[in-house]
């Protein structure tokens, strides 16, 4: 039996309001994804997706419920802990790609293995990331030469760099062009038929429907 790269028990999600009582955005919510598993949580905005994506990740704890990457339950753990891991077990796409306006966009993709030292050698593997992804040609290029369609894709080989079990994005397709987001869509398919478990949280119905399931948000 193939064992879950990712799985969310019984997550509870609430926001403190000072002198109100806390707002529940999502409850006992169950997920299991495995490797080449292509989920997408839609809905419209505010309907829990980017905090469903956010505590999945990691980056936020759960107010209720379990988060277990590869059999290691990482809630309670400390936080340099689970960002370690998380750099080795998530590649994380947010809504803005968050570039670094001063490094070019090799540099940007390489980010990843600076705390590993390990810059040097995995060069060759972010030229080739940045080729497969249609953009190799701008790799000396700074993030305010490039298209958002560009930046996007750097973002994404930057996920890959370090051969990442899941790859999270957050409305991968929301600031892109249509031909961009065909594009980018191909691309999540084709990591997930590698068996890369792909999540994504996203209201573009096209993105929803080339996924293999997903979680309908109200």
């Amino acid at each position: 039996m193939t064992t879950p790269v990712i799985e969310l028990v019984d997550v509870g999600i609430q926001y403190e309001r000072p002198g109100l009582d806390p707002l529940s955005i999502v409850d006992q919510y169950d997920l299991s994804l495995s490797p080449g598993d292509f989920h997408c949580l839609a809905g419209r905005s505010g309907s829990g997706k980017t905090s469903i994506l956010r505590v999945a990740a990691g980056l936020v704890p759960p107010t209720a419920g379990k988060v277990i990457w590869q059999q290691l339950e990482i809630t309670g753990l400390a936080d340099d802990v689970v960002t370690t891991r998380r750099r080795r077990h998530v590649g994380y796409l947010d809504q803005r790609g968050n570039l670094v306006p001063g490094l070019t966009a090799l540099e940007n993709v390489l980010l990843p293995a600076i705390p590993d030292g390990q810059t040097r050698n995995l060069a060759r593997r972010g030229r080739d990331l940045l080729n497969r992804l249609g953009v190799g040609a701008r790799a000396s290029y700074y993030p305010d030469r490039l298209s958002g369609g560009e930046r996007q894709r750097v973002a994404f080989a930057r996920a890959l760099l370090l051969e990442p079990a899941v790859i999270m994005a957050d409305e991968p397709t929301a600031s892109l062009d249509r031909d961009s987001a065909d594009a980018l869509i191909t691309i999540l398919r084709e990591l997930a038929d590698e068996g890369i478990a792909v999540l994504v949280a996203s209201h573009d119905q096209r993105l929803i429907d080339h996924a293999d399931s997903r979680t309908r948000l109200e």
